[in-house]
């Protein structure tokens, strides 16, 4: 098997990276031009949206400064990200169906960099796999908590899920000796499920409802019954 030649890894890799910045740097730029933020909140929006998942990956992997504030590129291109979206129209079906395709394409990127630069790290194949799904879902789950919504992994169509799968593809295809093979495989997976599922409608089964008062109140009726039951099987006396 032919070695990976570690400068076009480095390349590619850093190409991927960059594109889940930018990803989800416009989606945090045109929430913010929702919400009617000004251009200080859109452009911190956008930062924090684009960086936040690479950020909590390197602080995790302590590895040294995270990446984001050693390569100039990387702020830079969330900013372009929020230009972008100062720049676009961010309403309407054609944005709704450009929102979608852009944020499942930057799941599957982070996902892709974040399994890989954990495996690059030494570590094993599992905190690949939690940290390739974490970079992937942390910039957007950071957006939502700033703009005081519900983050988009605590329920909806799958979206920790195809990250989850994701990062196991880039696991797998590094194990087998193709990391750059892998890095666009991942992309491909962590983007397809993601807009998959969306399109079918597919969710994780939900808990049932467990509430103690509505819990007691049918074990009283049918404890109830029960002596009803009884009454009514017991002989005349």
């Amino acid at each position: 098997m032919t070695p990976q030649p570690p400068e076009a890894l480095d390349a590619l890799f850093r190409l991927i990276d960059l594109l889940g910045v930018l990803g989800n740097a416009v989606l945090g730029g045109a929430l913010a031009r929702r919400a009617r933020l000004d251009l200080v909140g859109l452009g911190t929006l956008a930062i924090l949206s684009g960086l936040g998942g690479g950020l909590i990956r390197d602080t995790l992997l302590q590895q040294g400064t995270p990446v984001a504030l050693t390569d100039y590129a990387y702020i830079a291109t969330a900013l372009a990200g929020a230009g972008i979206a100062f720049l676009l129209e961010v309403e309407g079906r054609g944005w709704h169906r450009t929102y979608l395709v852009v944020d499942a394409l930057a799941l599957g990127c982070w996902a892709a960099a974040g399994a890989q630069k954990t495996l690059d790290a030494g570590l094993g194949w599992l905190p690949a796999v939690l940290l390739g799904a974490i970079t992937a879902v942390g910039g957007g789950t950071v957006r939502d908590l700033v703009l005081g919504r519900r983050p988009g992994i605590f329920g909806g169509p799958l979206y920790a899920t195809c990250a989850l799968v994701a990062s196991g593809v880039m696991v797998l295809l590094d194990q087998l000796g193709h990391p750059s093979a892998g890095l666009v495989a991942t992309t491909a997976t962590g983007a397809g499920l993601t807009l998959l599922a969306r399109w079918r409608g597919w969710q994780l089964p939900e808990p049932p409802g467990w509430q103690p008062a509505s819990v007691m109140r049918r074990y009283s009726a049918s404890r109830r019954g029960r002596r009803g039951d009884r009454g009514r099987n017991d002989p005349v006396q």
